[in-house]
């Protein structure tokens, strides 16, 4: 059989294997020889079995590290629906699906498009001969291949299982793997990896293996292309047949082969009969073939639908010839038993295990006709397959429970009209036994025959007689399998347990206890019944009818009675049908007698009598518990010695229990009164930052305070017809962008909108107000001040044209106020109290404060947090948020890729969520080993490119959740680290990659690593998440923060080292710099220290503001250290913990003053810093090219625009790093301008590095003055605070701006122009001559001014400017500065002394003076 023969391959070539179970009754066809070989192998290899249902993605991806995996299963379309969505995720992973088909590939061609290798096997040999080669392939290109195959019983000449393996390692080159081609050579690099596999196959099973296989005339008129199994034995003259074997890739160019020029006409047969769409899979690419060809007349394409290729006749091939003579190209042609087009037949009901059909009798047996199993199989006739699925039954019963709700409010309004005494007497009895199991059902008969006497046109009386099937109390029963468990929420089972209606959910779980471990472990069950205890108003029960009969009609009944949701467990173990009842019953009682199914009964309407709602039924574990309690232990003896105190501990116990449930009970009822006669108010909420959310919620809050009931959420968590059945609803939102809204209510807003254009009233009981956010000075022009707090002003007047009413006037909250929105606040709030008849209600509770970076910090047990926790959570790609402040100072950043947030939120799922790595690495020097391995790591765990920092290190991007750990370990592995490269901590230090002076270099390289590891964090959380406790090196140390505490510092500290006459770090940017001085014989005498640098900003609050350092003193190497610690420690206790905006280093030297800072510095010191030494910068840029050091080694200075490393068309710098790596003996040296120096090559390897970088175009350093002293910072589409393009934008601008500068004659002048997407500062841009800092999408603040070699801020000239107005700006500006300029005169000076701008004296100074001076002053800033 072929599927025996697959899954023998299938086993004996994977490292994992996983097998999805079809619909019972049909058992596997892989399952036997699994459990064959397992069992001749001594279970060498994990086999997971998967239930029916389950999604098989999850547990693919969880092996997606184990090597090669090989899934099996039947074809299922449901199946293939739920692999689509994580084929993106297994793109690189060696994975083999071995598809078992009957007759037609209509569903397993779903596939096919976005899996690379697609194979298909007609006979049982060719299904074992393609499973081999679809292992060694998977193997080799580490991509996931497709290989469906027709079940037949057929012999097969299988090959010696000790030889698979070897064949399977045989050595061979990959063809695509680790390769970025361009997209039309993709395709024929993937089809020669094929060929070059299928001749390895071929010479070991000794058996051809072709992709396409023709036989037939080789002069034809007509070509069959045929897709399944056409079976023709005899030629039939003129006409060619083609079998295909290889579905992706098929290069056009081996199409064309196979279509001689003789060829009039093409057929394209395929075995798809339930296909939906227009055109055919095969048949397009193959007209796209011919299309390509350079034929002067192209054959007639023709599709056509093979239906039985099994008893084809030539007859019916000659057939199908003359039809297509007479029929146009687009007519869909039919092979094979002309049967009509597939008509709806009755769809039949799903087969009941017949085991399982034992707790039907039983229900059926206890409730009898008031029996209703909402997803009987004998649904699906008239309702269709849907009609089983747990959701389609809820809807089900939701719509019966209303339309009895509707009966039971007919029959009340009935009681108050007149009727005769005979049907009074009637409805009031039924009104009294509504719910009585037996009654209701009697006396809803009486009722309808004493309607029939009644007034016939009576509307009551007719619309009681439409619903009168809803007079009996039903005992309405959702049965379903364990499957449900996996995916509580996807289930539906999570809807009714928390649907609070009358509804009994039947939960069969039928795993064999003896079986239990063979499923995956790391995609194990929830815990239904505890998930629903939780809940707290759910009867729950777990019962084995093969245990315990009478605990089985108990839990039932009891059930039944239960006014609400109910969750009945029920175990039946049992592997098939044909497994007979003494094995079901000897697995109940192992599985019952171990514990692992305990028997018991949740009822939590017992609790509200004093009763206990929890009855433990399993006597077994019982009978342990007793004999654990009846023990002479610890507690026992303790009563004997101290009998008055246990007595005391052990008696109270139980009152006090019953003591805190009565005050919290009494507690309830006091709220509840509180809230009885105040009408609930909604607060919904958009926000990006998080300002709007907490405002919201700090609202709902005093809401609940008053005595409301109060809820909130976000805009977009709402539709509209559930907002138009709410009373009273508070918006509160921020702005994003040119008066766009925030991300997570732009859904809710394009609903208003699109509602608005169809003229809708659909709030016609809405009773709102509105409460916007923003900053009136963030767009000062007069033609831009529309869009201040636009997002809210247009809500409010969408929401008034939608017919809401509004109850309070629009609240405007202003950053620029005394006290930022919470001055437009004040004045909004009590008017909405005011609506709410609360205003007078005095709140004597304190407000809870809310939860910030230092309560966390705090509370994260040394940087814990719950983040171990959080990277076992599969059910997201995220973590906890508070997790995300934490892992900052791992090194981690959480990010998703914004550029399709809207489309994922569109589609209902979460953002695509993945994380930034940046690596501690202090001086920027890593060796050619650790860059292979930042390399490979790139390619393996993240996007595949490498991101150099302005920080003088590597970030990786777009890491997912379940490859962080692996990536962090191969970054310790290679010995570096990423703690501390982020957060509140001091963070990587940085030093002046000065290649000449080799040995100055090399002593300030090695005091930025002394001051690195000085000031590292002491915590063992890093190795205890990531490393599993394994130290890199030495051993573990206690937990202790000596410099740090358990706050941690205000907020992040950056140290720079910079070597004059070069100041490419930016020393002055760091809040603690130091400036390597050098004595008379020009030895490293020390530092001079410069303290109070910082870049970051937030757009229109003067509060904030950047600031350049200053220096302070002197001191020694030996003294730097104990410098660094000082000025932390101070900053530490002195820093603002308050409000995060002003917690930087430099506003506390501001708010002490200098001197008093310095004063606490050298106070702690015990003596007094040297006075400063003179020194000189010239310049802040990169020297590039080759260099020749003092030592007499040669550097060469790359130039890696914006720090990207990545294979461009321009060229493959990645690959061409990695090929220099792997020969390179010296060191890497990463810039703090994002550049890359290729340092200490002895003189005679010069020529070698020489060829490679002329080799991948790494030596082009050509560029304009401009371009090489450009820098911009990531921005779109990972970081989550950008507000424009940066990285990817800049190179587009200074394409532009060159031309500008060429025109001039300034090509090879230098100008520093930087670019951030968000006012942050990351690239430095208030040091730079020219600098952009986004604002919206298009939209920058514009600055000019900065000094050269970074001495002096720049200052704002435009505070929002787009392509066209820089353009307009820079173009006279750059021309006068060509003519006017002072020798050796920088363009930053110059544009200061034309007076374009003024000088920035100070950070406290920045705002003043801002945009523009004299006639080029903008009217309003």
């Amino acid at each position: 059989m072929a599927a025996s023969s697959v899954a023998r391959i299938a086993y004996l070539a994977s490292d994992v294997v996983v097998d999805s179970r079809p619909c019972l009754p049909a058992q596997s066809s892989f399952a036997s020889s699994y459990h064959a070989l397992s069992k001749e192998n001594n279970n060498s290899k994990a086999v997971f079995s998967l239930p029916f249902g389950a999604d098989p993605g999850l547990t693919l991806s969880r092996h997606s590290a184990a090597g090669l995996i090989s899934y099996t299963a039947s074809s299922q379309p449901r199946l293939f629906n739920r692999l689509v969505a994580h084929l993106t995720d297994l793109s690189r992973t060696p994975v083999v699906f071995h598809i078992a088909i009957e007759d037609d590939l209509t569903d397993v061609l779903v596939l096919r498009s976005s899996i690379p290798f697609v194979l298909y096997s007609r006979t049982a040999e060719e299904a074992h001969d393609n499973a081999l080669l679809a292992s060694r392939l998977a193997r080799l290109e580490r991509k996931p291949i497709l290989h469906a195959f027709v079940n037949l019983q057929d012999s097969v000449e299988e090959v010696n299982e000790d030889e698979v393996i070897s064949y399977l390692l045989k050595e061979s080159q990959a063809t695509v793997t680790g390769h970025v081609l361009p997209l039309e050579q993709y395709t024929p690099a993937l089809y020669h990896s094929y060929l070059a596999v299928a001749a390895v196959t071929a010479a070991f099973v000794k058996r051809p293996l072709r992709a396409l296989t023709e036989h037939g005339s080789p002069s034809p008129h007509t070509v069959i292309f045929a897709l399944g199994r056409l079976r023709i034995d005899s030629n039939i003259d003129g006409i060619l047949f083609v079998d295909l074997t290889l579905l992706n890739p098929l290069p056009a160019s081996e199409l064309l082969k196979h279509v001689p020029s003789s060829t009039s006409r093409v057929i394209v047969v395929e075995q798809v009969r339930n296909w939906s769409t227009k055109w055919t899979p095969l048949y397009l690419d193959i007209v796209s073939a011919v299309q390509q060809s350079e034929r002067e007349e192209f054959p007639a394409i023709y599709s056509a639908i093979l239906e039985d290729g099994a008893s084809l006749q030539p007859s019916d091939v000659t057939s199908l010839i003359q039809r297509a003579h007479s029929e146009p190209t687009s007519t869909r042609l039919r092979l094979g038993g002309l049967s009509p087009a597939p008509t709806k037949a009755t769809t039949e009901a799903p087969h009941v295990p017949k085991h399982e059909s034992s707790y039907l009798k039983i229900l059926s047996q206890l409730f009898g006709d008031r029996l209703e199993v909402s997803n009987s199989p004998g649904l699906v006739p008239s309702q269709g397959p849907l009609a089983t699925t747990p959701e389609f039954a809820l809807g089900r019963i939701r719509g019966d429970l209303e339309q009895r709700n509707e009966l039971i409010d007919t029959v009340k309004n009935l009681l108050q009209t007149y009727v005769s005494p005979k049907l009074h007497q009637v409805l009031s009895k039924w009104m009294l036994a509504k719910d009585d199991p037996v009654k209701s059902g009697q006396l809803g008969e009486d009722i309808v025959k004493a309607l029939t006497s009644e007034d016939a046109y009576n509307p009551a009386i007719q619309k009681i007689l439409s619903l009168q099937r809803h007079f009996p109390s039903l005992s309405r029963w959702i049965v379903g399998s364990d499957a449900w468990s996996y995916d509580l929420g996807a289930s539906g089972l999570h809807h009714a347990i928390a649907s609070k209606m009358d509804v009994n959910v039947l939960v069969l779980d039928t795993t064999p206890y003896s079986s239990r471990n063979v499923a995956d472990p790391s995609r194990r069950k929830q815990d239904v019944g505890l998930y629903a205890m939780n809940h707290g108003d759910v009867y729950v029960a777990s019962i084995a009818v093969y245990c315990s009969y009478s605990q089985v009609l108990q839990a039932l009944v009891e059930a039944d009675k239960f006014n609400g949701p109910s969750v009945v467990l029920a175990y039946l173990p049992y592997q098939s049908e044909d497994t007979p009842a003494l094995e079901v019953l000897k697995e109940t009682k192992l599985a019952v007698d171990a514990g692992y199914w305990p028997l018991y009964r949740w009822d939590p309407s017992k609790e509200a009598k004093g009763e206990e709602p929890f009855v433990l039924d399993s006597d077994a574990v019982k009978n342990d518990l007793q004999q654990f309690l009846d023990r002479q232990n610890h507690l026992s003896q303790l009563v004997r010695s101290k009998p008055e105190l246990a007595s005391e501990i052990v008696g109270s116990l139980g009152e006090t229990v019953k003591e805190a449930r009565r005050k919290k009970a009494q507690q309830s009822y006091q709220d509840l009164l509180t809230a009885i006669d105040a009408p609930p108010l909604l607060v919904l909420y958009a926000s990006d930052g998080g300002k709007a959310e907490k405002m919201a919620r700090r609202m709902a809050t005093r809401g609940k305070m008053r005595g409301l009931s109060t809820s909130v959420s976000t805009m977009d968590s709402i539709s509209l017809e559930d907002l138009a059945k709410e009373e009273y609803v508070a918006f509160v939102t921020s702005v994003a962008g040119q008066g766009e809204f925030p991300q997570n209510g732009r859904t809710f807003f394009k609903a208003l909108n699109a509602a608005v254009s169809r003229g809708d009233k659909l709030f016609d009981k809405l009773k709102f107000t509105v409460f916007a956010m923003g900053d009136s000075h963030y767009w000062p022009r007069p033609e831009d001040a529309h869009y201040y707090n636009k997002a809210g002003k247009d809500l409010d007047a969408r929401l008034l044209r939608l017919g809401g009413e509004r109850v309070a006037d629009l609240g405007l909250g202003d950053d620029q106020d005394a006290d930022g929105p919470e001055t437009g606040y004040k004045v909004w709030e009590p008017l909405v109290w005011k609506v709410l008849g609360v205003d007078a209600v005095e709140v004597h509770e304190a407000e809870p404060e809310p939860i910030t970076n230092e309560h966390i910090k705090a509370a994260s047990q040394y940087l814990r947090g719950t983040i171990a926790e959080g990277l076992q959570d599969t059910t997201t790609g995220a973590l906890a948020a508070s997790d995300t402040q934490l892992t900052k100072f791992h090194g981690i950043y959480q990010q998703d890729d914004r550029d399709i947030r809207d489309e994922r939120q569109a589609q209902g799922v979460e953002p695509a969520y993945s994380f930034m790595i940046r690596v501690r690495m202090p001086g920027g020097v890593c060796t050619p080993e650790q860059w292979l391995v930042m390399d490979q790591i790139a390619d393996e765990h993240g996007n595949g490119t490498l991101k150099i920092t302005t920080r003088q290190t590597f970030q990786f991007h777009g890491v997912i959740k379940r490859h962080l750990k692996k990536a962090i370990q191969d970054i310790n592995r290679a010995l570096l680290d990423t703690l501390a490269a982020c957060g509140d901590v001091n963070r990587n230090v940085i030093t002046t990659a000065l290649t000449s002076l080799s040995k100055i270099h090399q002593q300030t390289y090695e005091f930025a690593k002394a001051v690195s590891s000085h000031l590292i964090p002491r915590t063992t959380a890093y190795h205890e998440i990531w490393l599993d406790k394994k130290m890199v090196a030495g051993d573990a140390v206690k937990d202790f923060e000596p410099l740090y505490g358990e706050f941690y510092l205000p907020r992040k500290f950056k140290i720079a080292v910079a070597v004059p006459p070069l100041n490419d770090v930016d020393v002055y940017a760091n809040d603690l710099g130091f400036i390597a001085i050098t004595d008379e014989k020009g030895e490293l005498a020390g530092f001079n220290v410069s303290i109070g640098g910082g870049m970051g900003v937030t757009h229109g609050n003067k509060k904030t503001y950047p600031r350049a350092g200053t220096v302070i003193g002197f001191c020694t190497i030996e003294e730097g250290c104990l410098v660094a610690e000082k000025i932390m420690l101070v900053q530490r206790d002195n820093g603002n913990r308050q409000d995060r905006k002003n917690a930087r280093l430099k506003y506390t030297i501001d708010r002490m003053g200098l001197d008093r800072f310095k004063a606490e510095v050298e106070n702690l010191l015990g003596y007094n810093l040297q006075p400063a030494r003179a020194f000189e910068f010239d310049r802040n840029i990169d020297d590039f090219g080759w260099i020749q050091g003092d030592d007499g080694n040669h550097h060469f200075s790359c130039f890696i625009e914006n720090g990207r490393v990545q294979d461009e068309p321009n060229g493959d710098f990645k690959t061409g790093l990695r090929e220099i790596a792997k020969i390179h003996k010296g060191s890497f040296r990463l810039t703090s301008n994002q550049h890359l120096i290729v340092s200490d090559i002895a003189p005679e390897d010069v020529p070698t590095i020489r060829d490679l970088l002329v080799k991948y175009k790494l030596d082009n350093v050509n560029q304009s003055g401009l371009r090489l002293s450009s820098s911009a910072c990531v921005a779109f589409p990972t970081c989550g605070l950008a507000m424009a393009e940066s990285e990817r934008y800049l190179p587009i601008l200074i394409d532009k701006v060159e031309k500008i500068c060429e025109d001039n004659g300034l090509r090879n002048d230098s100008i520093v122009m930087r670019m951030t997407g968000c006012p942050n500062g990351c690239a430095r841009p208030y040091l730079a001559e020219i600098a952009f800092v986004g604002k919206a999408p298009g939209s920058y603040m514009m600055l000019l001014g900065g000094g050269y070699y970074g001495q002096r801020l720049n200052k704002i000239y435009r505070d929002a400017v787009t392509e066209p107005e820089i353009l307009a700006i820079l173009k006279p500006i750059i021309k006068r500065y060509a003519l006017e300029r002072l020798d050796g005169e920088h363009f930053g000076d110059f544009v200061i002394r034309a007076g374009y701008i003024a000088p920035t004296e100070s950070g406290m100074t920045w705002w003043d003076r801002a945009g523009g001076e004299g006639e080029w002053r903008e009217t309003a800033v």
